[in-house]
């Protein structure tokens, strides 16, 4: 309002009327504006002012600008990668932010697992920041398991597989990603394998594989990243890549990872209304 005021020979007052952030750290705008517009004709009745009154308001949210992506566990006979993809305010360019890469170890066992690598992506370079290498054998039993073993059995063979973890740097928190300025963001998962090979969270066709915290994306409904990602919090998200049919219980996805999410005030548009 001040603004426009301004621009227009700077005549009138304008001022905040209020400003108020409440639990969740939604700021309230409330302003206003007054001019004493000059008349004309009105003047003959010794009317020389009109008082001119305009209330603006606008509600703006905390959003999403940070995302952290880290491995829990990735499964399955089909070599897959997950993408988060990001377009800037005001650009239509789509661009690679991060990805978590999986290949089988082609052990032969029934679930089957591999190595899995998380890089962060900043246009043609891409650095990683965490690596989880799964190893399996088959053994004659189960006896003194080391920590985190996965078991199974098929037949009269016993299947072992161990998994290592390595962070880099070696207290690295996982894919650190800057979305502050974002407009779109969205996840893609390739599976070149499967009949379905492009599972993307903004496909109403292909979204219903995305579990969020167990629960499966309900059918042909778009997942907003923005609200997906949970501020301050780490949310459990998976991926079934084709395998099975869905709906099925989250036990069935084999992409498991963690994502949290640090919110701020962004440059995306606020809803500005006149109010009187």
């Amino acid at each position: 309002l001040q603004e426009s005021f301004t621009a227009n020979s700077g005549q009138g007052t304008a001022k905040l009327d209020s400003f108020v952030v409440a639990a969740d750290g939604t700021a309230s705008i409330n302003a206003s504006a007054s001019f004493a517009m000059p008349t004309n004709f009105m003047q003959i009745a010794h009317v020389d002012t009109v008082q001119i009154g305009v209330a603006s308001a606008v509600r703006k949210r905390p959003a999403l600008v940070q995302t952290t992506f880290k491995v829990n566990k990735v499964s399955g006979h089909w070599n897959k990668t997950m993408t988060l993809y990001g377009t800037k305010f005001g650009e239509t360019a789509v661009n690679p932010l991060m990805k978590i890469t999986y290949v089988y170890n082609n052990f032969g066992d029934p679930k089957g697992y591999g190595t899995s690598t998380v890089y962060t992506v900043n246009g043609s370079t891409s650095t990683k920041v965490q690596e989880q290498k799964c190893t399996t054998k088959t053994v004659q039993n189960f006896n003194s398991l080391p920590s985190g073993a996965i078991t199974q059995t098929s037949g009269n063979k016993k299947y072992l597989t161990t998994c290592t973890n390595t962070m880099y740097p070696a207290n690295g928190a996982g894919a650190v990603i800057d979305v502050s300025l974002m407009d779109v963001l969205y996840l893609q998962m390739d599976v070149p394998s499967a009949q379905i090979p492009k599972l993307k969270s903004n496909d109403a066709n292909t979204s219903n594989r995305l579990y969020i915290d167990g629960v499966e994306v309900a059918n042909g409904k778009l997942v907003d990243i923005f609200t997906a990602v949970p501020c301050g919090q780490p949310s459990q998200q998976a991926w079934e890549d084709g395998g099975n049919p869905v709906p099925a219980p989250v036990s069935n996805a084999d992409f498991f990872y963690t994502v949290t999410g640090k919110c701020d005030f962004n440059q995306r548009p606020s809803q500005t209304v006149l109010t009187q």
